[in-house]
């Protein structure tokens, strides 16, 4: 079986799962690392006509991070185009076995289980909720809104996003608001946009900020049986 993945972390899945399987991966396919693939340009850019070249049996792509009309012409050259949907961790897991068992033929990896249970044992980070603005955008700034995946991890350990009633999945905030929102914490991922301590901390004066790895918060795969443990130590060292 031939596959071409339009998602980083869809890529690392069936890489470590089922070696041998991918023949293509976009330019942000980083994990795992030297993954020896053609690589078929941007998430939101690919080049279909290499990946038609590829002659794949099933492409793997995501109904957020790629766009319809990529997909549209796959499916009109006569490729099998599998779709995921992922807002929320049970999603994840969902269309993470759906992916690999249905679509790719493997066996479902232990790697799924261990995250699955990891997830069930988490706590909160705190002894009371801690409402948080979550950035994952500058100039603009932009924040987690409703109906996210990464909104979802953050709540199972006690993190209450100020923005998740929000109609938009993604909303531009003035920075401003996100200082009056009511936030006593912000948490700046390292991804899509590179948080660093020196550029993002600084522009929530007086209020916590975790720095936390944006593999660990938005990725589902094999990165999600360590997540719990990476995010709530990120979580526990801002609030002390």
């Amino acid at each position: 079986m031939r596959v071409v993945s339009l998602v980083p972390s869809l890529t690392e899945a069936i890489a470590v799962t089922a070696p041998g399987l991918l023949v293509g991966a976009t330019d942000w396919c980083s994990h795992p690392a030297g993954l020896d693939v053609v690589r078929i340009g941007g998430t939101k850019n690919p080049d279909t006509d290499a990946v038609l070249r590829l002659r794949p049996d099933l492409v793997v792509a995501n109904e957020e991070e790629n766009r319809a009309p990529d997909l549209d012409r796959l499916r009109a050259a006569g490729l099998d185009v599998l779709l995921t949907e992922v807002r929320d961790l049970p999603g994840g897991l969902r269309e993470l076995r759906r992916v690999l068992a249905d679509g790719c033929g493997a066996p479902v990896p232990g790697w799924l289980d261990r995250s699955r249970a990891a997830w069930a044992a988490v706590g909160p980070v705190a002894d009371r909720p801690v409402p948080a603005v979550i950035p994952i955008w500058r100039r603009p700034w932009m924040v987690l809104g409703r109906d996210t995946f990464a909104g979802d991890l953050l709540a199972r350990l006690g993190v209450v996003n100020v923005y998740a009633g929000h109609p938009e999945r993604y909303p531009r905030i003035p920075l401003d608001e996100l200082r009056t929102s009511g936030a006593e914490l912000v948490v700046l991922p390292d991804e899509p946009y590179r948080f660093a301590p020196d550029d993002g901390p600084e522009a929530f004066p007086g209020l916590p900020a975790a720095l936390v790895s944006g593999r660990a918060l938005t990725w589902y795969g094999p990165s999600l049986a360590a997540a719990p443990r990476e995010l709530t130590a990120a979580l526990r060292a801002a609030l002390r």
